[in-house]
C-alpha cells in the first residue's frame, strides 16, 4: 500500500469523524438545540412549565460553562469557539468525545492503513482533536452568521416599542419574544437578568465581549450611554440599526466580491497536493528513477515549502479586512 493512498484514507477517516460527532450531537440533542424554530429555545422551555428563574439559571449555565473550562489544558484551545457557537455539549463530555474519536481513528487507521504505531497513535490525537475542533468552529461562524442577520431587525423591532411609548425592559421582552435563535434566547436571558435587578448596559456589554461582536458593542455603549445622561433612546437605537444594517450589507458585498478570489485560492492550494496523491495512485512507479538520488528529499523539502508558502499567500491575498 503506497503512501499516497495512506493519504486517502486518512482523508476519508477524518471525514468519517466530523459525520460522526454531528450524528451524535443531533441524536442526543436533536430538535432543542435546532436554530430553524420560530418560537426560540427560551420561550419552549416556559410553555412547558419550567419558571422563570429555572430556565434563566439554566440558559446562563449553558451560556458560560465552557469559558469557566478554559484552565483545561487541552480543551483551552476551542473554549471560546464553544461558548460563541452555545454547544449543549459540556466541556467534560467534549472531552471525552475527543478520546472517543481518537480510539475511533486509531481503530480506522490500524485496519485501513500501514503506518506505524507511534504515527497511528499520534494522528488519531490529531483526529479526535481536530475533528472536534474543525465542528465547533463551523457552528460558531454559523451561528454568528445567524445573530449578525437577526440583530438589525431585533433593534429595529425595539425602536417600534420604545416608540409606542414601552419602557426598555419591555422591547427586550418583545425582541425575547418575537426573535427566533439564537438571538432570541440570547435578549431573554437579557431581558430575565434585568427583571431580577442586574443592570441591562452592563448585561448587553457582557454578552457582547462573549460573543465577541462589534455590533452588540455599539448596542451595549448605546444603551449605557442613554442611562447615564439621558436622551431619545428610540432616535439612537434607530440611527444604530440603520449602520449596523449598512455593516451587514457591506460584508456581504465584499464577501460575494471576493468570492471568486478565495475558491481560486482554495483551488491553487489544494490542486498540487491533489495532483501529487493521482499521480502515486495512477502511477505509483513514477518517482522510482530520481527517489534514490540525493537531490530527492531536499526537492522535497523545497516543494513542501512553496506548498506552504503558497497556503498563506493565498490567505493573505483573499482576507479583506473592511
Amino acid at each position: 500500500m503506497s503512501i499516497s493512498f495512506d493519504l486517502v484514507v486518512y482523508g476519508a477517516i477524518f471525514f468519517a469523524v466530523l459525520l460522526l460527532v454531528e450524528g451524535v450531537y443531533l441524536t442526543v440533542f436533536g430538535k432543542s438545540i435546532s436554530l430553524n424554530s420560530r418560537v426560540n429555545r427560551r420561550l419552549e422551555m416556559l410553555e412547558k412549565g419550567k419558571n422563570r428563574e429555572e430556565v434563566l439559571d439554566q440558559l446562563r449555565k449553558e451560556m458560560t460553562q465552557h469559558i469557566r473550562s478554559q484552565r483545561i489544558p487541552i480543551y483551552a484551545i476551542l473554549a471560546e469557539k464553544a461558548q460563541r457557537a452555545n454547544i449543549a455539549f459540556t466541556p467534560s463530555q467534549l472531552i471525552m468525545m475527543m478520546a472517543a474519536l481518537a480510539v475511533f481513528s486509531y481503530v480506522a487507521l490500524t485496519l485501513g492503513t500501514t503506518a506505524s504505531g507511534t504515527i497511528r497513535f499520534g494522528v488519531s490525537i490529531l483526529m479526535g482533536v481536530g475533528g472536534i475542533y474543525v465542528w465547533i468552529n463551523n457552528r460558531a461562524k454559523k451561528r454568528m452568521a445567524l445573530i449578525e442577520e437577526q440583530l438589525p431587525d431585533a433593534v429595529e423591532l425595539m425602536v417600534r416599542s420604545l416608540r409606542v411609548g414601552h419602557p426598555f425592559s419591555s422591547a427586550l421582552n418583545a425582541v425575547a419574544k418575537e426573535v427566533p435563535d439564537p438571538l432570541g434566547s440570547e435578549m431573554g436571558v437579557i431581558a430575565d437578568e434585568a427583571a431580577y435587578g442586574r443592570d441591562v448596559g452592563e448585561a448587553l456589554k457582557s454578552m457582547a465581549e462573549r460573543l465577541d461582536m462589534q455590533d452588540l458593542r455599539f448596542l451595549a455603549v448605546a444603551v449605557t450611554i442613554q442611562q447615564q445622561s439621558g436622551g431619545n433612546l428610540a432616535e439612537v437605537l434607530a440611527g444604530l440599526a440603520g449602520v449596523i444594517r449598512s455593516r451587514f450589507k457591506l460584508f456581504r458585498r465584499v464577501k460575494a466580491i471576493t468570492a471568486e478570489a478565495k475558491w481560486s485560492g482554495m483551488f491553487l492550494s489544494a490542486f498540487p497536493l491533489g495532483a501529487l496523491v493521482m499521480v502515486n495512485l495512477l502511477q505509483p512507479n513514477y518517482y522510482d528513477a530520481v527517489k534514490e538520488t540525493q537531490y530527492f528529499i531536499p526537492a522535497c523539502l523545497v516543494v513542501a515549502g512553496f506548498l506552504i508558502a503558497n497556503i498563506f499567500v493565498m490567505r493573505s491575498l483573499v482576507d479583506i479586512k473592511v
